[in-house]
């Protein structure tokens, strides 16, 4: 699949199969696409929770209660550290959110690459999440997907309400 094709079939999945976890190599790869995304002054300050055992899954399925949510095999979490992220000096600027996205872009078109289903989440409570103990105190929990294969007979539905490239793009 070319970049054109990846990027145009990728859609947020809600419906996923339980019972069929994600190979360890393909949980890897997506991992991996993570891990070399760049980062403002290369500082890479994120950390990637992938969150698979049956324990720590209930630990945090709290923090958001959509019934979709609960089916999903694995669930991955994005984190980092305003401390160890890039700062411009002129206006105070932080780059973490920034860096944490690219990264989550990396980790969903990765998953999409392979077949796994996502659904990118922000609308999540933090201090819940935090509750879990999962995650070092001075984190900044930025986002979340479930990763799982979607059930079968699932189909995407490919209709993305987008504006037109001529109302996005001012050429100068």
């Amino acid at each position: 699949m070319d970049f054109q094709q990846l990027i145009h079939s990728r859609e947020s999945i809600r419906n996923f199969n339980p019972h069929k976890p994600i190979g360890k190599e393909t949980l890897e790869r997506i991992l991996e696409a993570g891990r070399i995304a760049p980062s403002a002054a290369n500082r890479q300050p994120w950390r990637f929770y992938l969150i698979s055992t049956e324990k720590n899954l209930a630990k945090i399925r709290s923090c958001y209660g959509r019934s979709w949510f609960m089916d999903a095999p694995h669930v991955l979490v994005v984190a980092g550290k305003y401390s160890l992220s890039w700062m411009r000096t002129s206006d105070g600027y932080n780059s973490l959110e920034t860096d944490l996205a690219i990264a989550m872009t990396h980790l969903v078109l990765a998953a999409e690459a392979e077949g796994v289903g996502t659904c990118w989440i922000a609308a999540f409570n933090a201090d819940e999440l935090k509750k879990s103990g999962l995650f070092e105190k001075d984190e900044h929990i930025f986002a979340m997907t479930p990763l799982g294969y979607p059930n079968e007979g699932f189909k995407k539905n490919g209709l993305k309400n987008r504006k037109l490239l001529r109302e996005v793009v001012v050429y100068l």
